[in-house]
């Protein structure tokens, strides 16, 4: 395996090598496996927690790891991507992680097949390393996820984390409902239920809460994020005694995705998820740098 676009990428052995490895970093961190290895992030959309995470990573096994500020490199002066990235490249890069707003772009860059790409989020497709770090966070919590049954809320449409998080899900055996008014829904077979009432609630055990982006669509579904709480957001006057794991990937829109209230609650996992993507990530660099 040279290149991480998508889930779709990994074998079923790679996937649960990533696991077995993200389960050993995350009781004890390794010696610096990719010392001199060097690492490049390349964002072209705003990020905190993969950003960060990739960096944490890189440096806890040892890689040195320079981030590009593409508002400050010459693609601001007329330079293709593909030409960035043949400039990175040639320059020694071991692996570029990369986070655009097209789709298409790790996959076009990833043909190359000059340097390792990662995906660390494009368009609305693709965000592998999220849904990965929330399969291991569920792994952790349920063990067997075969038959496990997850609400997907929110913004579907416009999510990459979704996208991602459905195909490996599906892949795993879970049994996925999406939860949105129809605009935000996706065009798929999955089961889909406009509302978050209790008759879902009583047949869930997991809530995936997702960042209501109400700018990506022209015309207005609610008339303010207000009016859109009222119907998704996670609280636990919602939830009750439910005992209903809740994820959200981040950025969370405080009492418009989940409550204030349920963000201190112990069946909400946002942290974890966050502390997991670093011991996800280390596990993913090292399959590609070291394994392959």
């Amino acid at each position: 395996m040279q290149h991480l676009v998508d889930t779709e990428d990994l074998s079923d052995i790679q996937l649960a090598n990533i696991i077995r490895d993200a389960k050993a970093f995350k009781r004890q961190l390794p010696p610096p496996l990719l010392q001199n290895r060097l690492l490049i992030t390349l964002f072209f959309e705003n990020s905190t927690r993969t950003r960060s995470s990739f960096e944490i990573a890189g440096k806890r096994l040892g890689a040195t790891v320079v981030h590009l500020d593409p508002t400050k490199s010459s693609t601001k002066k007329g330079e293709t991507l593909g030409d960035t990235f043949d400039t990175l490249s040639a320059m020694g890069a071991d692996g570029i992680i990369i986070r655009h707003e097209f789709n298409s772009v790790p996959r076009k860059l990833a043909d190359k097949n000059s340097t390792t790409v990662i995906n660390a989020g494009a368009g609305n497709y693709a965000h592998p390393t999220q849904a990965l770090l929330d399969y291991f966070t569920l792994l952790e919590i349920f063990g067997d996820l075969k038959g496990k049954r997850i609400a997907i809320v929110g913004d579907i449409v416009s999510s990459r984390v979704a996208s991602s998080a459905i195909r490996l899900f599906e892949r795993v055996g879970m049994d996925i409902t999406l939860v949105a008014p129809e605009p935000f829904m996706p065009n798929n077979s999955l089961r889909k239920c406009e509302k978050l009432d209790d008759e879902l609630l009583d047949n869930v055990d997991i809530i995936m809460s997702l960042r209501a982006q109400l700018e990506r669509h022209k015309a207005p579904i609610f008339e303010d994020y207000d009016e859109y709480a009222k119907e998704y957001c996670i609280t636990k006057e919602r939830l009750k005694d439910r005992n209903i794991i809740v994820l959200h990937p981040g950025p969370v829109m405080r009492n418009i995705d989940i409550s204030d209230e349920m963000l201190e609650d112990q069946r909400c996992k946002v942290l974890e998820q966050v502390k997991n993507g670093v011991f996800i990530r280390m596990a993913i660099l090292k399959a590609l740098l070291l394994d392959s």
